[in-house]
């Protein structure tokens, strides 16, 4: 097999979904022009090279339906030869996407593809407009699937003994490190998104467009104290220890990569940002969904020949800090080098999209850093967990 590289990765800012800055930008416009400007990162690519842009999304319904991919690569500009799919793998649909372009690739089928994700939470709820699950789900044997996923949380901290304590201590971490990285301008792959607006005049009548930009990430919260988290009440189970404050935030967010053979790496003089090294998706039980990661990451690094000490960056989703902390026990993930620019706590979890989102900063923090290979993983809803290796290039 030949090698998969990334040649760029971008992402927009992650906004709150329902209050934030996208609540009326749509989803497909979000993708659409982080693929223009992963695109123009590497304009010795010719787009009308794109062999195919895959593209993960949770919900692929309403706005970001009609197959998103090919509607975000058409909005982007790119000619009409160039095809599009959508996955959906709930929260791990980018990281998928970023695999299966990867794959093509390998195989030697595929020279130049883009991957990436896109979501709306706000334009389009988790679970879709019309929940319509089997009945067969609500038997005995199936009912864990219809569990919500702050049900699954609670189970994962009361058999892995995860306290409020100690996910109220993590959230906390989660904030103070994601500030600490816009502080230090540490997100070089945000491209600043323009939101346009109408507004009447109150005096004249005339409707005038308001326009501004959106550069930062807007979850994270300076007051944030594993005090002031410590006053939240439960939100799942009156008696539990999962709240709104050590659960991932609701978002709005795109994220898009370009990946490319060695071939066309040397051909055409690019310098790649990182290398595809491989990925891995198990299933757990449902009822247990956020243990994912205990699975899929023992999976990929006997794929790589990797072990953990080898790692040099971890981004796991934290989809509640309960599972984040179940997995960190049950596997002795290296604390220092985990979610080191703030995870879903502080930033948002827009579900399809977060896997790209992840790989896009934590390339770009491996290469700010010197630092080798990384890891992206993450659990997923009806009881998954996956995990993709990626190796810098610098």
């Amino acid at each position: 097999m030949q090698d998969a590289y990334i040649v760029s990765a971008v992402r927009t800012p992650v906004a709150k979904a329902f209050k934030g800055a996208f609540r009326n930008t749509r989803p497909d416009d979000l993708l659409a022009q982080v693929i223009r400007e992963a695109m123009a990162q590497v304009p010795e690519i010719d787009t009308a090279r794109v062999e195919d842009v895959i593209i993960g999304c949770a919900m692929p319904e309403a706005e970001q339906g009609m197959n998103v991919a090919r509607i975000g690569a058409l909005l982007a500009g790119l000619p009409d030869n160039v095809p599009g799919v959508t996955v959906n793998r709930f929260c791990s649909s980018g990281l998928q996407s970023i695999a299966m372009a990867a794959d093509r690739i390998r195989l030697s089928e595929a020279d130049v593809m883009i991957a990436g994700g896109a979501e709306s939470m706000t334009m389009v709820p988790m679970l879709g407009h019309k929940v319509a699950m089997n009945p067969a789900v609500f038997t005995d044997d199936n009912i864990a699937i219809a569990y919500g996923m702050g049900i699954t949380a609670e189970n994962v901290a009361r058999q892995w003994g995860i306290s409020r304590e100690a996910q109220d201590a993590f959230a906390a971490q989660s904030h103070v490190k994601a500030v600490a990285a816009i502080d230090g301008g540490r997100t070089p792959e945000i491209v600043p998104y323009t939101v346009r607006s109408h507004q009447p005049d109150m005096i004249s009548g005339a409707i005038r467009e308001l326009e501004y930009v959106i550069d930062t990430d807007e979850g994270p919260r300076r007051d944030t104290s594993a005090e002031a988290l410590a006053r939240l009440r439960p939100v799942f189970n009156a008696r539990g220890s999962v709240t709104a404050g050590n659960s991932s935030q609701m978002s709005d967010g795109a994220s898009a990569l370009v990946l490319v053979s060695g071939k066309v790496v040397k051909d055409l003089n690019l310098t790649p940002l990182a290398r595809f090294c491989g990925f891995s998706v198990a299933g757990v039980p449902a009822d247990i969904m956020g243990i994912g990661p205990i699975k899929a990451i023992p999976q990929v690094l006997k794929q790589t020949g990797l072990s953990q000490s080898d790692l040099d960056w971890i981004e796991l989703n934290e989809a509640f800090a309960a599972q984040s902390l179940a997995v960190i026990k049950e596997l002795e993930l290296d604390p220092s080098i985990l979610n080191p620019l703030g995870g879903a706590i502080a930033l948002g979890h827009p579900l399809g999209a977060t896997g790209a989102i992840l790989t896009s900063k934590m390339i770009h923090g491996m290469r700010r850093n010197q630092q080798r290979y990384g890891m992206v993983t993450m659990c997923i809803g009806t009881g998954m967990g996956a995990a993709g290796i990626f190796e810098s290039c610098h």
